[in-house]
């Protein structure tokens, strides 16, 4: 479908969400059946972190939640998480001082080829997807920090700073996560060893304007996440994860503070099916602009992450075949994302 200008597609830089337009052109209109609806709030678990740390009674509480919320939602919101208040406001606002710098100092760092560790851009694949979503976004690896930082943005100036200490914060907090999540399966919290440790961290720096038409378009489509966890901050609320049971979208709801965290496809793998990646979309609205930031977390680029031998017995035979953060990316590089079209559909293992 062609849009009021005449183009099947808006390229990066040319973007209607960049430019503000005040109509949704075809090309970002999702179908119907698609489409956003008031989505109630979900019963979304929430895990009180500082319980974790208080004595074995209380984590032994803590690791049973977080069996219950990975085996039942894939998701749940964690407080009290130890990251003090000043460094997400901090990462946030230089999320948004980001993306108001003029056009053609984003633009610097724009790519369509997903293996780059640093690229700016606003669809999946810039002028190849049948349906763009009104989304701008940043995305560079962040660990090990003193590697990468220096190919970061150096404007807006508080960028690297501000961004970086978010994301060493974040590490740990994933790290401990990582952990606590492995043994809520009956293995060892040390089961991945020092893989986490030397992994990936990738920051998805998301930004969503303001939409004229919030009901026709999506910020981003049904998908899960290729990592083995995400970890979500975010200003206002928008993002919505599908029900396991019944099927239904869901608002996440907002609490002032708290971290979303997403089960990925990597700890589906490795717990055999036990806990599910979590299917997502980001919802848009007309009034405010949204920013999330998410931390996908990942064992090292070319580290095949495979199902727990510990968890496969006759009635739970091995589900999926073994698959590292590049074959993600040599997927996505061939493929659109979707929910039916993706990455964790490529492993399981046909029976």
């Amino acid at each position: 479908m062609e849009n009021k200008e005449g183009s099947s597609s808006f390229s990066t830089g040319n973007s209607a969400q960049e430019r503000g337009l005040q109509y949704v052109p075809d090309c970002y209109v999702v179908p119907s059946s698609h489409r956003p609806s008031l989505a109630p709030e979900a019963l979304v678990p929430i895990i009180d972190l500082s319980r974790f740390r208080e004595g074995e009674e209380q984590r032994s509480t803590v690791i049973k939640e977080l069996a219950n919320a990975c085996s039942r939602v894939g998701f749940f919101q964690i407080v009290n998480h130890g990251i003090c208040q000043s460094i997400l406001d901090q990462a946030l606002s230089a999320a948004f001082d980001f993306f108001h710098l003029p056009t053609g100092d984003k633009m610097k760092f724009m790519s369509n080829d997903v293996h780059k560790p640093v690229r700016y851009g606003t669809s999946i694949k810039d002028g190849v997807d049948k349906i763009q979503f009104w989304r701008v976004f940043l995305k560079h690896y962040a660990h090990p920090l003193d590697a990468w930082i220096d190919s970061w943005p150096d404007h807006p100036p508080k960028y690297r700073e501000n961004m970086g200490k978010y994301c060493n914060e974040v590490r740990k907090l994933a790290l401990e996560l990582t952990g606590a999540i492995t043994e809520s399966l009956g293995l060892s919290k040390k089961y991945l060893g020092n893989k986490m440790d030397e992994g990936m961290q990738v920051m998805a720096v998301n930004c969503y304007p303001p939409c004229p038409e919030p009901g026709l378009a999506l910020g981003l489509p049904p998908h899960s996440d290729y990592s083995c966890l995400t970890i979500v901050l975010q200003n206002t609320p928008g993002l919505e994860i599908l029900g396991t049971e019944d099927g239904a979208w869901r608002t996440v709801p907002e609490i002032h503070g708290a971290l979303q965290v997403h089960i990925g496809d990597h700890f589906e793998v490795m717990s055999n099916a036990r806990y599910k990646s979590v299917v997502h979309r980001a919802t848009l609205n007309s009034e405010k602009t949204r920013i999330s930031l998410a931390s996908l977390h990942s064992l090292g680029m070319d580290e095949k992450m495979e199902v727990a031998k510990e968890l496969v017995d006759e009635q739970h035979p091995k589900g999926y075949n073994e698959s590292s953060f590049k074959d993600f990316l040599n997927f996505l590089s061939r493929n659109d994302i979707s929910e039916r079209n993706s990455f964790i559909n490529t492993l399981k293992i046909k029976k």
